[in-house]
């Protein structure tokens, strides 16, 4: 017995409502994936900074490639990425190399170290930097601190390739209390970031400081063309009406007692 076109249509229907009330309770059950991405994406990172001392331009070297070689490669593998690799901007015999790594959460950041001792070409790659003997050290030592980002600019933002910067500046900010140090902060997302993007400073990323030296801190890094226009956005900055208005706020009076400003280059092993 043959079913009628209007029958095929209801039969058909009735499948596809079905297949979609299926569909529904899977989602609820495993979750909404595109949800869970945008929820994830609205979660701020978490950055390592760290800051090698060394005691020679050979030193420096050794830094540089292990990190472009083995250490770089091998996070990218973790997914992290991009890191910046960077040194001051006036060569000499005692530059510092500051590396900083973005992760997504603190679980990904912890798992680190227990994933490069597995990873067997990182392991290949980095091993005459991690056995330096006592004799010739790879770097006199390293600091390092774990900061989060700011909710008001939650990831790290790498500069587009045709605005590609030479010039980047490293600021801390140290504050008297932590209170005044999350005034700071407020201060930074209620007018300073906004600023500070729109006279062409181009933030890559804004942190406060959750481990590490010179407690409370705040610690951002910004970019330029090159040293004249990074110091002319500066400037722009400065004689800002929205920068006037907000210093005479009485609310944000003396949130800050120092300032740490260091200017960088990019070294071969950066991504940023």
């Amino acid at each position: 017995m043959r079913l009628s076109s209007h029958a095929n249509i209801f039969m058909l229907s009735r499948i596809l409502l079905q297949f979609t009330v299926v569909l529904a309770a899977v989602a609820t059950l495993l979750g909404n994936p595109a949800r869970t991405a945008a929820a994830e994406s609205d979660i701020p990172q978490y950055y390592e900074l760290r800051v090698y001392t060394t005691k020679s331009e050979a030193q420096q070297k050794r830094i540089n490639d292990y990190w472009q070689n083995a250490a770089v490669p091998a996070y990218n593998r973790m997914g992290i990425q991009p890191v910046g690799v960077f040194t001051e901007l006036q060569d000499s015999a005692t530059n510092k190399i500051y590396v900083l790594i973005p992760c997504d959460s603190l679980e990904i950041f912890a798992a680190v170290s227990s994933k490069l001792g597995a990873d067997e070409a990182y392991q290949q790659a980095a091993a005459d930097f991690l056995s330096a003997p006592k004799s010739n050290p790879a770097y006199d030592r390293f600091e390092s601190s774990l900061l989060v980002a700011f909710n008001g600019m939650k990831h790290l933002v790498v500069p587009p390739p045709d605005k590609r910067p030479n010039v980047f500046e490293l600021r801390t900010y140290l504050s008297p209390s932590e209170n005044k140090s999350l005034n700071k902060m407020q201060m930074f997302e209620s007018g300073e970031i906004p600023l500070m993007k729109e006279v062409g400073l181009a933030p890559i990323f804004y942190s406060r400081t959750l481990i590490g030296p010179r407690l409370p801190s705040l610690v951002y890094l910004t970019c330029g063309e090159n040293l004249d226009a990074h110091k002319k956005h500066w400037q722009g900055f400065n004689s800002a009406p929205v920068w006037k208005q907000l210093t005479g706020d009485p609310k944000y009076k003396d949130n800050m007692n120092g300032a740490i400003s260091i200017r960088l280059k990019r070294t071969a092993a950066s991504q940023i």
